[in-house]
């Protein structure tokens, strides 16, 4: 899931893109109001995590923008202040929760975990379960199974995976794959993606009598059920 962060202090943002890229997400940062208006309303994000005192637009000012697009990406406002007007305000501005700084980290987890399953990205069950003949993917649990077994699985590894779910039947080359799953630029030298396959296909398929995550040579990788 992509995750746009809106904050201007250096140590809580790289505290915030360390933790949230080791929790399986992707991770955009915007470090004053302007960038983070242009990327909340020309981006495409499962979340935001807005700052309420910025530089150049605040936090209220994102979040009007956000919404006069008629934009239901849930927003959890960060804010240093814990006055009661503050947070009625963002609410009726349009966020969907407000978390006072400092916070615990598994808190920050448990809130926008709660938010993906009751906003408007898991309105229905199948807005946020994917599934594949016996695979089952849930994005919000980051829990997968194929038939009645578990599928143990890193992070970079569900990523991957959730991603060729989420398009499945289309064939992604290694460099959309890269740049998706590892936020890098593709490096011709650089054989993060087959090794990252090939750890994923001994899990997702070697245990199995069928195979979902299919090569196709010379162009990338594609999950979808063929007949055997």
């Amino acid at each position: 899931m992509r995750v746009l962060v809106v904050e201007d202090e250096p140590k809580l943002v790289q505290y915030l893109h360390q933790g949230l890229s080791e929790n399986g997400y992707v991770v955009d940062v915007a470090r004053d109001g302007i960038e983070g208006r242009r990327l909340a309303t020309g981006g495409s994000y499962d979340l935001m995590l807005l700052d309420v005192m910025l530089p150049g637009v605040d936090g209220y000012g994102v979040l009007s923008a956000l919404r006069a697009q008629d934009s239901k990406t849930p927003v959890l406002m960060l804010t240093a202040r814990d006055k009661i007007e503050d947070r009625v305000k963002g609410l009726e501005g349009g966020a969907d929760d407000y978390l006072v700084k400092p916070f615990a980290f598994s808190e920050l987890l448990a809130r926008m975990g709660a938010l993906l399953r009751r906003g408007a990205f898991a309105t229905t069950q199948s807005a946020t379960v994917l599934r594949l003949a016996d695979l089952e993917v849930d994005l919000v649990s980051r829990r997968c199974t194929r038939g009645a077994q578990r599928l143990d699985l890193t992070a970079k590894e569900f990523n991957l995976l959730a991603l060729l779910m989420r398009r499945r039947g289309q064939i992604l080359s290694r460099t959309t794959l890269a740049e998706q799953v590892w936020d890098m630029h593709f490096d011709s030298d650089t054989n993060v993606v087959e090794v990252a396959v090939r750890r994923l296909r001994a899990k997702l398929d070697d245990p199995f009598p069928s195979r979902l995550l299919h090569t196709v040579r010379g162009m990338g990788y594609v999950l979808e059920e063929r007949a055997e």
